[in-house]
Parts: C-alpha cells; structure tokens; sequence
C-alpha cells in the first residue's frame, strides 16, 4: 500500500481541520449553478466491499477511451500492490503525486492543481470517500477534490464502496462491528451521470482474500474473521445492490415524468393509497402496509386537501401512522378527487390503487360521475389494478395477525 492511502476498513485516523462547512457551500453553489450535469460526465464504479474491482473497472474503462481518443489522466488510483491492477495504470499518463509530511510520515496525496492545469478530457479519481492529509490542499475531502474538478469541466471516473456512503454508513458500523471513519455525502453520488455497481460474491472476494489478492497475507486472517465474514459481505452486497435499483428506478420515474409517459413500467410494485378522515381509515392504512410489505413494494399515502370539519386531529394521527409504517404521506389539491388521484397514480408510475369501501359524501360523486367507479374505470384503462378494502374489519387481537395467512 502507498504511502498516504488512508482505507477505512483499517479504521485509520486522520484529524481533520476545521473545514465542516467547506462542503456545504460547494454543494450549495453547485446546486444553484447546475454545474455538476454541466460541466462533464461524472461517473462512480461502486463496490458492496474492498477488492470486488472497482479500481480494476476504472481503469479498464480508461483505456477504452483513450483507444476512442480521449484525453485520459491518472489523477489518482492505488494497486495496493495488485500486479493485475498496476498493469493497468501502464499505457496512462499518471499526474505526479504530491507529497506532505503528517505525524512523522511522508505521505503521497493527489495532486490538485497539477490535474486542473493540465486541463484533460477525463481523470481517474481512486477512492472517492478519503480524507485528504491536513495542510496542503485546498480541500479536506477527495469528493470536493472531485466537485472542483468537475466544475472545472474535467470529466471524472471514481470509486467508492457502500460503506462510505453518509446514509449507510451508521448501519454498517452496527452490522459489522467496524469504525466507518471516511465518508462521503449522498447527494455527491446522486449527482452522478452513470453508476455502475461492480459485484462479487462473498465466496469470491473471500477466496480473493486467501489468496493474498486483495490485502498482505498476514492481515487475511483477521479480515476474515471480522468484515469479510460471510455474513457481513451478503448484507453488503445487498445494501450495494439495493442502492443501485433505486437509483435507477429515481432515473426511470424521472424520464417517464419529462416525457408524461402514458405507458405503465412495472420495474416494481407500487402502492398507492388514498385516505381521508372517516373512521377505519386506519384499518385500510395497515392493511395497505401489509399488502405493500408481502409485495417488496413501495406505499404512498395520499390525502386530498378538502378542508372538511373536523378532519386535521384524525389526520394528524394518519400521518403519524403512515410514518410508524415506513410510507410516503402526500397532501395534494383537486376539486375532482378522482382526477386528482388517477393523475398522481400516473405520475408516480403506481402499479396499485386502494380505497376504502365507503366514503364520504363528497367522495361519492364528482365531476364525471361516482369516484370508485371513475377511478376502477380509468386505472383499469391505465393498467392499474384497484382494491376495494373493507373498513368493517376489528384490529386484530393481541398478537395475533390474522391477515398474514390470507391472500390478498
């Protein structure tokens, strides 16, 4: 391993300056700019753990450009040793490191302004989460290194493990038991244009591991036995490959929403349920939840807003209950419920509709006629199903679930 590499799964510890607001004001400015989408192409090779092959993948990628003739810079990337992987740095212009002396060590960091003056198409970024060495950069994180490159209008190709990602991060310390020192804002990642997870099973990487592929022979017994257990691996991956399906179903949605796509994608279930302050509602809400939850679906919960009587306490307490359930609330208007539901069904790529049974009055009819009626006539066009859910039902008796052996 390099000099001045820092990796988190050894817990090393770097004290950083008082720079905490740094970032905060780069991901403002970029946001109100748009600079990021603007300025070049942004793309993150992601990995479930170390050794999968994310700095094996950049790399490769790199040389697929440069043979396509792009301008392609080794800003940089760290073979820990790997000869497959330091291979592949041969045949790439690597922009000289710079070094910084820290607690007695001389230690070798990405040179920043050497890569923004040389000015090239793409850069390769290795481990987008580490913690610069304090002092002489400008910036106290590779990710702002990254965001001034971008803004600079260099293209970058990086790398980062799920671990490192700020909203996972806590969870994987208390699933694996390891310290998760460096990090990385979610809202870094989502600003990419591409990212591509790269996968390995855990009893690939752990036979990787004895083979002396991924860290030195006399750390391999240790790993296996805390992070690169079986265990730890598959929830890993999974935590990698779940991020990824939602990233690409945010993309999806969002193209089919500019688009106004008439067409259903049923990449997923999705479940939409509307509410309103009658009493049962709850019942119809957990009901909901239960459906959702047996599907591996997504719920929403919609409310429309009709300022009727007597309606903010009951809904107050639906809301409480929708967030105990893990759903999406929304308050939306519409003098005509049924448009207004079928049109935020559409939008939302809904694959199913629940309603109560009985209603108020003003659900009963609108504009166009009955609203059940309106709605299963439309979604039914739309490809949506509609579920009719009986509000006449008692909470089930203390711990028992009497709908968990019944079909839905």
């Amino acid at each position: 391993m390099a000099a001045g590499t820092i990796r988190a799964e050894e817990a090393a510890d770097i004290t950083e300056p008082d720079r905490s607001d740094a970032g905060t004001r780069q991901a403002a400015a970029l946001d109100a700019a748009g600079e990021v989408a603007a300025a070049g192409r942004f793309r993150i090779y992601l990995g479930a753990a170390p050794g999968v092959g994310k700095t094996y993948a950049m790399l490769s990628e790199a040389h697929r450009r440069q043979d396509r003739g792009a301008d392609v810079v080794v800003g940089f990337a760290e073979s820990f040793g790997r000869p497959l992987t330091e291979a592949l740095i041969q045949g790439l212009e690597v922009i000289p490191r710079k070094t910084a002396d820290y607690r007695g060590s001389r230690l070798e960091e990405m040179d920043l302004e050497a890569v923004l003056a040389r000015q090239p198409e793409v850069a390769l970024v290795d481990e987008l989460a580490h913690t610069n060495v304090p002092g002489p950069g400008r910036n106290a994180k590779r990710w702002q290194d990254v965001l001034d490159m971008l803004t600079a209008g260099i293209g970058v190709i990086t790398t980062v493990n799920i671990q490192h990602l700020e909203s996972i991060a806590d969870e994987v310390e208390h699933m694996t038991g390891a310290k998760v020192h460096e990090r990385v804002p979610d809202w870094v990642v989502h600003k990419a244009d591409q990212i591509e997870l790269i996968d390995s099973s855990p009893e690939q990487l752990r036979r990787r591991m004895l083979h002396g592929n991924i860290y030195p022979m006399a750390k391999v017994p240790q790993a296996l036995t805390h992070f690169f257990r079986t265990d730890n691996l598959i929830a890993l991956r999974e935590l990698a490959l779940r991020f990824v399906a939602d990233e690409s179903d945010e993309e999806l949605l969002e193209r089919l929403r500019q688009r106004q796509s008439p067409v259903l994608w049923e990449t997923t279930e999705r479940i939409m349920v509307a509410v309103t302050a009658e009493p049962g509602t709850d019942v119809l809400l957990r009901r909901a939840a239960r459906i959702a939850h047996r599907l591996s679906g997504e719920l929403d919960v919609v409310h429309i807003n009709a300022d009727q009587p007597g309606e903010t306490r009951p809904m107050d307490a639906l809301r409480a209950l929708a967030a105990d359930l893990g759903a999406r609330w929304h308050d939306i208007e519409g003098d005509d419920p049924a448009r207004a539901l079928l049109t935020f069904a559409r939008e939302s790529q809904a694959t199913q509709i629940m309603l109560g049974s009985i209603q108020h009055s003003w659900w009963h009819v609108a504009e166009g006629g009955p609203i059940v009626r309106r709605i299963i006539h439309e979604a039914s066009a739309m490809g949506i199903d509609v579920h009719l859910i009986a509000r006449g039902e008692l909470p089930p008796a203390e711990g028992f679930e009497p709908d968990a052996a019944r079909p839905t």
